[in-house]
């Protein structure tokens, strides 16, 4: 299957209720520039905030761009997509990263968790998405790995991320190079 194929992404992100930056990734050059990126953001945001996305998500259509979005406590999650792909896809996308963060928060889904916990959100999005390419939807699956990379770095080569094995691999070449 071509990668054309593929369902994707064009970002995910995380906004405070003043419409701030909590994470926030982007898969595509389709703004490439930060100040572009924070102003899809902010109109995202305006254009959203006065809806009432609490209870589950909402889809909504931006710049030929689909936006499913829900809010808890502060924050805001969004995931965007291209207007060609499917709304319960992106929507399956939205739902596994605030389901992740909520198991991943233990239920204390705010602002304040969240900037404590800010890598772990990072490396849930990582598991979810990667270039684009949806890889993981199911919230348990996400977690337990986001949550056994952060405790364990003896774990498998196969249960790491690329970034994590070059990383494990470069420690073992330097202990290597240095007896």
């Amino acid at each position: 299957m071509s990668p054309e194929a593929c369902p994707s992404v064009k970002n995910i992100f995380l906004l405070d209720s003043d419409g701030k930056r909590v994470a926030v990734k982007y898969f595509t050059d389709e703004w490439p520039t930060n100040a572009a990126k924070e102003t899809f953001e902010k109109i995202v945001f305006t254009k959203t905030q006065k809806t009432n996305a609490r209870t589950e998500a909402e889809i909504a259509m931006f710049e030929n761009n689909i936006v499913v979005y829900k809010f808890v406590q502060d924050l805001h999650f969004f995931v965007t997509g291209g207007d060609n792909e499917n709304e319960l896809i992106i929507a399956t996308v939205l739902q596994a990263f605030f389901d992740s963060v909520g198991l991943l928060l233990r239920g204390n889904v705010d602002k304040r968790e969240a900037l404590e916990n800010l890598d772990l959100i990072l490396l849930c999005i990582d598991e979810i998405v990667d270039g684009g390419i949806i890889l993981e939807t199911d919230p348990n699956v996400i977690a337990g790995k986001v949550a056994s990379n952060s405790i364990d770095s003896g774990a498998p080569l196969s249960e790491q991320t690329i970034s994590q094995a070059l990383a494990t691999a470069r420690e073992h070449l330097t202990r290597s190079l240095l007896k």
